[in-house]
């Protein structure tokens, strides 16, 4: 395990955090759409901890075993019940529920544990394999197609 960021953040940091959790990324091997999705999932997690959960976190990156996770706690009243399945797309005119339907849709794989103490958000994308390992150099896009499958996890 290799630990790339710790931090506690508020409203202040979001920009900055965004931009370094994109670094840090980055570094690690994510790019293009990848990166772009990990990166905004993570940034979900962070706002939604600002706006409802009393406007402060606490963020974890790192990477383990070929994949890059991210962390966010916040000590909240919890996700109200219907919110964390993310099951149906919120409507164009919809103000809440796009952060964690967003979650659950760009990442490789997403849990939530929420109750009335606060709520952990892991975030987990794949790491391409180092050059030499049998990649052709980069990963593709991958997505959850259809209800068959369990929302926010991976599919080839």
């Amino acid at each position: 395990m290799r630990t790339l960021l710790i931090q506690p953040f508020t409203l202040q940091d979001v920009t900055r955090l965004r931009r370094t959790v994109a670094e840090k990324a980055e570094h690690c091997g994510l790019s293009g759409p990848r990166l772009d999705d990990f990166v905004l999932a993570v940034h979900e997690s962070v706002v939604n901890a600002v706006e409802h959960a009393g406007g402060h976190g606490h963020i974890k990156l790192w990477t383990v075993d070929g994949v890059i996770r991210s962390e966010t706690t916040d000590r909240g009243e919890g996700i109200p019940d219907g919110y964390v399945a993310g099951d149906h797309r919120p409507s164009d005119m919809s103000y809440d529920g796009r952060g964690i339907y967003l979650i659950r849709r760009l990442c490789d794989m997403v849990d939530f544990s929420t109750g009335p103490f606060g709520t952990t958000v892991r975030i987990t994308m794949r790491l391409p394999k180092a050059p030499g390992h049998g990649t052709r150099g980069h990963m593709r896009r991958i997505r959850v197609a259809g209800e068959a499958h369990p929302h926010g996890r991976f599919t080839a």
